[in-house]
């Protein structure tokens, strides 16, 4: 714990100083109604102002600011969100309330179907919250709110607009969004078009003291793309509640960064001319060649269907009753750079949500919900490393709470059943019965001051690939290569569910003028799920398999910011923040990908209409990257930013700039697969209009 000392000296000088405490959030994922201040649970809230500034084309890069978050990229069309040093299938992603319903789990390369920028708040839930969300989450949970069923009905017409250009990319962005009423009827209408150039970076994409042959100083190849995504909701409301429906369009076509994908016809080649090594050689670098020049292309299609009921007091007894269902067609093709499709993914779930907020009984107040989803999903093509499988998934969960003097006490169980039938496999079915549980407690010491201690334990089932991915090929020379990883994955029909027991200590303190959190997690994991490597090589390609070893992580998150001074007719804010993270394998050192360190400072600056803001952030070297890993080197990168509202008959214009990276920085990302071939943005200029009435 030497590491983390600086953190927790940040954190104890910072608290000596005096900030604009935020307006307390009451939390949609919680179905209590609770406050941010109201629960011992660790969740962090992204809304408001804030949300508009970090909103981005990812919402891995959305929330890459908030302590504690982290962003897995591949390139500037993927951004994957992490979560204490969780990624893909420990971290679930949900729209309002239901899974998002991608492939984004299955491969880094693969983004996520939510779209940040048509949020209305996103709500960021760890260790026992995610009780309510099932093992799978057993990472996190990220849930994306927006109003695509609206929640109240609009007296007239309510909407906005936005247009924003970052210079990095030549990104251009555009979005509106209209809310209205008519009596007893509510509309949405929202919608997004960006498309990009490819990503402008300091120096060259490979990692490489010295220029490498092929490569080109100044951009990434192959990183450009197109994103289409519209929504049209409505609903009715009654006197105790409403009761509405939802259709979205998503279309996102995007590259992957030039190298990132090595092909399965190098093995094919190995296979079919053995012994002919030196023609096999000759071929492969000419598929390379082509590959460099052309890059795979990614064509993701998903069209989402949402019902939602919210019931007042349906009988006695009941406080409220809330309903979710989803129906998602999601489908993307791999595209060749001959313009074939190499590999074509589908995912069709079906989703549903009860939860029932029953009355106070004696000192208790709690909720008792339903959970399920059934899913089919299938790869067919070159890349097809996983079978069509047919899966199910049952939660029951339960969470009370009660209030006593300065305490309240929450407890929850959940219990959650899962069965995957993959088509062509030995195996008939995979089926997994995991229970988890919770307590928490916050004592309110003084009206500014709340102290939180939660406990959890967590059980999550294998996914799909850590099952069945390249199981049952009868011939070694036929296993594929997982292209995003450029190793071939072997999963394991023996896992059994991993466990997680966490602890969570947090520590609020909040004035008019100040507020300082803080939060030490500790996670100890039975039977961790990972890819281990095999020291073999199929071809060039490393061998990896699933299998299991216990682990353990820790860490510290913290934010603070401070009114300092009134300059001129402003008030000047300073905030300090930041995180350290350590996960290591019981038996054989780090985890692999972890974030590093981090350590910065914000300083704002703002009145009524104008506001300026600087964040400097400074990320320590990640020296402890995992088994045959690579370390990644630190960097302190500056943002600048500036924010003017110019009222408006009617509504409000704000004129907005952000110069990011500002020193151009080379910013390797010591999560992502790609950071030895694909940088971070170097220096850019976003500048932006938003309209709202």
């Amino acid at each position: 714990m030497n590491r983390l000392s600086p953190l927790f000296l940040a954190v104890s000088s910072s608290i000596s100083a005096a900030q604009t405490s935020p307006m307390e959030h009451v939390l949609v994922s919680v179905p209590l109604h609770k406050t941010t201040a109201e629960t011992a649970l660790p969740i962090t809230v992204l809304t408001g102002d804030e949300l508009d500034r970090a909103a981005s084309s990812s919402i891995g890069d959305t929330l890459s600011n908030t302590p504690g978050l982290a962003n897995a990229s591949f390139g500037p069309g993927v951004g994957q969100p992490v979560i204490r040093g969780q990624q893909g299938s420990r971290v679930t992603v949900l729209q309002n309330g239901t899974g998002s319903a991608d492939a984004s789990n299955l491969s880094a390369d693969h983004a996520v179907a939510v779209e940040a920028m048509l949020a209305d708040t996103i709500e960021i839930l760890r260790g026992p919250a995610t009780l309510l969300y099932g093992g799978g989450a057993i990472g996190g949970v990220v849930n994306v709110i927006d109003n695509r069923i609206p929640t109240s009905v609009e007296e007239g017409v309510r909407g906005g607009g936005e247009v924003r250009h970052d210079a990095a990319a030549d990104m251009d962005t555009v979005v509106a969004r209209l809310d209205a009423g008519v009596g007893a009827f509510a509309w949405h209408l929202d919608g997004l078009y960006r498309d990009w150039n490819n990503l402008e970076i300091p120096g060259f994409s490979l990692d490489s003291p010295e220029p490498v042959a092929g490569t080109s100083p100044g951009n990434i190849e192959n990183t450009d793309g197109r994103t289409l995504n519209f929504t049209l909701g409505g609903s009715y409301h009654f006197t105790d509640g409403f009761a509405g429906l939802a259709v979205s369009r998503l279309e996102n076509e995007y590259g992957i960064p030039a190298g990132a994908h090595e092909h399965e016809e190098d093995e094919h080649e190995g296979e079919e001319h053995e012994g002919e090594e030196h023609e096999g050689e000759e071929h492969e670098g000419e598929e390379h060649e082509e590959d460099e020049e052309g890059g795979i292309r990614l064509e993701v299609e998903q069209t989402r269907y949402d019902g939602a009921l919210h019931w007042h007091a349906p009988i006695q007894g009941l406080e409220v009753l809330r309903s979710f269902f989803t129906y998602t067609d999601y489908e993307h093709a791999e595209i060749e750079p001959d313009g074939s499709i190499g590999t074509l993914f589908s995912n069709e779930t079906w989703e549903g949500r009860l939860e029932l907020v029953h009355e106070t009984i004696g000192p208790f107040h709690g909720v008792i919900g339903l959970q399920a989803r059934k899913g089919t999903f299938s790869a067919v093509g070159e890349e097809a490393f996983v079978p069509e499988t047919d899966s199910r998934n049952v939660g029951l969960f339960l969470l009370e709470d009660l209030h006593w003097d300065k305490w309240t006490i929450e407890a929850g169980v959940r219990l959650d059943w899962t069965q995957m039938k993959p088509e062509g496999l030995a195996t008939s079915q995979e089926s997994f019965t995991g229970f988890s549980a919770s307590g928490s407690a916050t004592w309110e010491a003084t009206e500014s001051i709340s102290v939180g201690l939660a406990l959890s334990v967590a059980e999550r089932a294998p996914a799909i690939e850590e099952l069945f991915s390249n199981v049952g090929v009868a011939n070694g020379d036929d296993l594929v290569v997982h292209a995003a990883t450029g190793s071939v994955e072997v999963g394991n029909l023996d896992l059994d569910t991993e466990v997680s027991s966490n602890i969570d200590f947090s520590f609020h303190w909040s004035s008019e003028a100040a507020f300082v959190d803080f939060k030490v997690f500790y996670n100890d994991f039975s039977d961790y799920i990972n890819l281990i490597s095999t020291g073999l090589f199929i071809e060039e390609a490393p061998l990896r398999r699933y299998a299991q070893q216990d682990a353990e992580f820790y860490g510290v998150e913290f934010d603070s910011e401070f009114s300092v001074a009134m300059v001129g007719d402003g008030e000047l804010s300073l905030g300090v923040f930041g995180d350290a993270i350590r996960g290591e394998f019981k038996d054989s050192g780090d985890v692999a990908r972890l974030p590093a360190d981090k350590v910065g400072i914000r300083l704002n600056w703002g009145n009524e209409r104008t506001e300026l803001w600087s964040r400097l952030s400074n990320v320590s070297d990640q020296s402890r990257p995992g088994l045959n890993e690579t370390p990644t080197k630190g960097y302190t990168r500056v943002d600048l930013g500036a924010d003017h509202r110019i009222p408006m008959k009617g509504g409000e214009l704000t004129i907005f700039l952000e110069l990011a990276n500002v020193t151009d920085e080379e910013i390797r990302l010591s999560t992502s697969f790609l950071r030895e071939l694909a940088p971070e943005s170097g220096r850019s200029l976003e500048l932006g209009l938003r309209y709202r009435f």
